[in-house]
C-alpha cells in the first residue's frame, strides 16, 4: 500500500494505530445461498476518506453496519481506534458517527428536536446540547427551517439533517452508507463540501458509493468488495497505476457495433476489453505489440479513429476489471 499523505490535510499518519480494524469478518444469513461476507480483512487508516465500493448486493452495507456494531459478524473481531468493538462497546460509540442511507429521522419532529433527541441518545444534555444543536443546524445550513416539521424537507434537505444527526456528538470517526443517493446535484455538491470540512478537522470518514465519480474527487483510500470479499484496497494513486501500466484506451467518432468487443477479445495478448459508447479501453501485457492489432480492428469497421492514449485508466475502468465476472469459489 502506498503510505502517500491524504491530499487535502496530510493528516495521515502511517505510524498511528488504524482507525478501523476488521480481522477475517464472515457473516452469514439464515437462509442465504452464501456468506454475505467471506473473511474479510480491512485496514482503513487514520485521518482519510475513505471509499467502499462494489455492486448491489456485494456486501457494502453489511460490512459497514459490522463496521459500526449495529451488526454482529458470524465470526471475527473489528477494532475501532484499537479498541475492540465488542468488549469496549461504549468507548467505540462515542467515537463513531453513522450515517444510514435511508434518513434516520423522525417525520413528525423538527429539524431542531430531532437533533435534540438524537443529541440525548447520545448522552448530551443542557447547555452542551444546545450548543451541539446550533452548530448542526450552521453545518447543514438549516437554520431556516429548524423548526419546520420533516415530513415537509426535500429530500435533499433530509440528507443534510440524516448528516448532522451523525455529528452530534463529534464523533472522530464518521461512517456514511451511500450518502448522496437519490440527491439533487446541488445537495450533492453541498454533502461533499461538509465531507471536505470534516476531514480537513481531522475526521477520519468511511463511505460507500456506487459513484465512481464520487470516489475519485472525494477518497484517499478505496476497497472495492465483491461476493462478500475485498478483491483490492490501497490509495487510490495506487489502484489507478495497477491499470495504467496495461491499458489502451481508444476514442472513435461514433459507436462501433456491439459485435467489436468480442473482435477485441480475441485479438493475441488482450486481457480484457470494455465497450462505453464511443471509446472503449484494452488491458495488455504488451501494450506495444497489441496496440498494432487494435488499430487493424479500428481500420476494419470502417469508422474513423479520434485519439490512442497509452496508460490512461479511472477508477470506474478499475471496477469493472475486478468486479464484471464473478470470483472463483
Amino acid at each position: 500500500m502506498n503510505n502517500t499523505p491524504c491530499p487535502v490535510s496530510g493528516r495521515f499518519d502511517p505510524a498511528a494505530p488504524p482507525a478501523i480494524e476488521a480481522e477475517n469478518l464472515c457473516k452469514t444469513f439464515k437462509g442465504a445461498p452464501r456468506a454475505a461476507l467471506d473473511s474479510v480483512t480491512l485496514k482503513i487508516p487514520r485521518g482519510v476518506i475513505f471509499g467502499m465500493l462494489g455492486p448491489n448486493g456485494a456486501g457494502k452495507t453489511t460490512l459497514l453496519s459490522i463496521l459500526c456494531g449495529l451488526l454482529k459478524p458470524s465470526s471475527g473481531r473489528v477494532r475501532v481506534d484499537g479498541k475492540d468493538i465488542t468488549a469496549q462497546a461504549s468507548s467505540v460509540k462515542r467515537l463513531l458517527g453513522v450515517v444510514p442511507q435511508e434518513p434516520a429521522i423522525y417525520p413528525t419532529l423538527t429539524a431542531r428536536e430531532n437533533l435534540e433527541y438524537f443529541g440525548r441518545m447520545q448522552g448530551i444534555t443542557g447547555e452542551r446540547l444546545q450548543a451541539r444543536v446550533r452548530e448542526c443546524l450552521r453545518l447543514g445550513e438549516l437554520k431556516e427551517v429548524e423548526n419546520q416539521r420533516v415530513e415537509h424537507f426535500s429530500g435533499g434537505f433530509k440528507r443534510r439533517l440524516n448528516l448532522v444527526i451523525g455529528l452530534i456528538h463529534e464523533p472522530q470517526i464518521l461512517i456514511l452508507d451511500e450518502p448522496t443517493v437519490a440527491i439533487d446535484p446541488h445537495s450533492r455538491f453541498f454533502i461533499h463540501q461538509r465531507l471536505r470540512e470534516l476531514h480537513a478537522k481531522g475526521v477520519s470518514i468511511v463511505m460507500s458509493t456506487h459513484q465512481m465519480d464520487e470516489a475519485e474527487q472525494l477518497c484517499h483510500h478505496i476497497a472495492i468488495i465483491n461476493q462478500g470479499k475485498i478483491v483490492t484496497q490501497g490509495t487510490l494513486e495506487a489502484l489507478l497505476e495497477s491499470q495504467r501500466s496495461g491499458s489502451i484506451q481508444v476514442q472513435m467518432e461514433q459507436p462501433p457495433p456491439p459485435s467489436f468487443q468480442g473482435v477485441l477479445q480475441r485479438i493475441p495478448g488482450v486481457l480484457e476489453a470494455y465497450l462505453d459508447e464511443r471509446c472503449f479501453l484494452v488491458t495488455t501485457d504488451d501494450p506495444a505489440q497489441t496496440a498494432a492489432a487494435v488499430l487493424d480492428a479500428v481500420k476494419l469497421t470502417g469508422i474513423p479513429l479520434v485519439s490512442l492514449n497509452f496508460g490512461t485508466a479511472s477508477l470506474e475502468q478499475v471496477f469493472l476489471s475486478l468486479t464484471e465476472h464473478p470470483l472463483e469459489q
